[in-house]
């Protein structure tokens, strides 16, 4: 019997419509499209929650935002939740982590001094970190310096250009202090590449995760300036700011509150939103980033081919959220907009079983909770009872999905006042009523929020979702019916890790 390998990329804040094999008219990922052409991509993808905390909580827990409650980043992660790496343990792996996993830790069972508790998350439990930078970034850091690059006193400045203090606008034509080939990119994949050399003899389980193409919009050269502006799309949003806030409360608070490029800028106001040149200039340097990934994972990919493990090992590619880009007046992972929520997926099966489905596309919606009981599925494990998501295989070997597959997806948000932005105090809102939750499908958005107005978008008419037709007589029956579905998707999944016994524990089965 082979060894079973998988290798699970997660890149950060990768938009899921940025990918040629999708028909975006500007970005190369040459590397990512063979894989894609070897493997089945999933066009409506879509991750739990956002930001960073809370989407890798749904990806690697397996679990809806309601259930696992990590709503924010900074919000600990319940102690009595299992996750893939748990998971795999019992199939016989000593799962690796490149990368991070954003995850506070439960305060519970760690003292409140632990340091994890002072930074914006750690690495989840179960995880056997092989290149983990630290809690700020110190691992790499360490590493610029043991190269003989002369780190700036404040280190995070080696994004900036030579010419670009910490006051102006991130997103910049000009190529980041720090060279290619000293990159966080490059370090991420050449610690990857060190497990890999140490763990070929026996079946691995590799995490390689991805800083990029997370701000600060600053590319090395030559990635800063391989995209021509001019070329990239325009941003999809109202008019004005000022247009675009009259939609809801939330939305125009972030427009008043908004960052305005990346972490080294903040401009306050709707009269500092980024025109349009400033907005495909930063489009330009966000997808250099993504190449220069795209370049990396080919050394990757070219590493399993020369040591033949290409055909050992499941390759999963996916994002922990999205990123507005512009669109709608916003930077970020933020608010209801898709583009904060959809991201790629992309699966490439090395067994027999998935040679007829090669080079497909998938236009059902699938959801990041789905990662967990894929690759448990492809392990031949089983899949925790509590885990809200389901094994995409059957697309991937039948090409075709089951007959009682999903036809809407399910995300939130939650926004309350902790960390990145003030709206609880701004909207006279109570913590826990800083929340909403979307249920889409092809044809229609309904935005529920726990204390204000809901929004309803008629995708048909309005696929840019700029005009919400709530409380319009005309589409209060079609806006009931879901109101419903978010009600009975709550009613399905909430928590029900013990639901499945009929009585005591002791000598019964639990009912899947």
């Amino acid at each position: 019997m082979r060894k079973k390998n998988v290798l699970l990329i997660v890149v950060d804040q990768w938009r899921g419509d940025t990918l040629p094999m999708l028909g975006h008219p500007v970005v190369k990922t040459p590397h990512i499209a063979a894989l894609a052409d070897e493997g089945v991509t999933f066009r409506r993808h879509y991750t739990q929650a956002v930001p960073c905390g809370p989407g890798r909580a749904s990806l690697l827990t397996g679990l809806y935002m309601m259930n696992h409650r990590a709503v924010q980043n900074t919000i600990p992660l319940d102690a009595r939740h299992t996750n893939i790496a748990f998971e795999v343990r019992k199939a016989g792996y000593d799962p690796a982590l490149v990368g991070y996993t954003t995850t506070t830790p439960d305060p519970r069972v760690n003292a409140h001094s632990d340091p994890r508790f002072t930074v914006l998350g750690a690495d989840m439990e179960g995880w056997r970190p092989v290149g983990s930078w630290g809690m700020k970034m110190e691992a790499y850091f360490a590493w610029l310096a043991a190269q003989g690059y002369a780190l700036p006193e404040n280190p995070w400045d080696i994004w900036l250009p030579q010419d670009m203090g910490p006051g102006e606008i991130g997103a910049s034509r000009q190529a980041s202090r720090v060279p290619a080939h000293l990159s966080d990119t490059v370090w991420f994949t050449d610690r990857g590449l060190d497990y890999l050399h140490g763990a070929r003899r026996k079946p691995w389980f590799l995490h390689l995760g991805y800083w990029r193409p997370h701000p600060p919009f600053i590319a090395p050269a030559p990635y800063h300036e391989m995209y021509d502006p001019a070329q990239c799309p325009a941003p999809v949003r109202a008019a004005s700011a000022q247009a675009e806030a009259q939609q809801h409360p939330l939305l125009r608070y972030y427009l008043e509150n908004i960052q305005r490029s990346s972490f080294f800028q903040h401009g306050k106001g709707l009269g500092s939103q980024m025109d349009d040149a400033e907005v495909r200039q930063m489009r330009a340097t966000y997808y250099g980033l993504m190449t220069e990934i795209d370049d990396q994972l080919g050394r990757v990919f070219a590493y399993l081919k020369e040591t033949g493990q290409w055909d050992d090992t499941l390759i999963v590619l996916t994002s922990d959220h999205g990123e507005q880009l512009g669109d709608h007046h916003l930077l970020g992972k933020i608010g209801y907009f898709d583009q904060s929520y959809h991201i790629p997926m992309l699966i490439r099966d090395p067994s027999r079983a998935a040679d007829g489905t090669r080079g497909t596309q998938v236009d059902h919606f699938t959801e990041t909770i789905d990662t967990m009981p894929t690759l448990l599925d492809w392990l031949g494990q089983p899949t925790p009872r509590a885990c809200d998501g389901r094994s995409l295989l059957p697309f991937v070997h039948a090409g075709a999905a089951p007959a009682d597959w999903r036809t809407e997806v399910h995300y939130e948000y939650d926004f309350r006042d902790i960390f990145y932005s003030r709206p609880e105090t701004a909207l006279g809102l109570k913590m826990d009523e800083c929340a909403l939750a979307v249920v889409q499908d092809e044809n229609w958005k309904y935005v529920h929020f726990a204390a204000s107005a809901p929004l309803f978008f008629d995708l048909r008419r309005d696929p840019s979702q700029l005009d919400s037709v709530a409380g319009q007589p005309e589409y209060a029956a079609q806006q009931l019916v879901y109101a419903q579905k978010m009600l009975n998707w709550r009613l399905q999944h909430a928590e029900r890790t013990l639901t499945g016994y009929a009585a005591s524990p002791q000598g019964l089965r639990c009912r899947r």
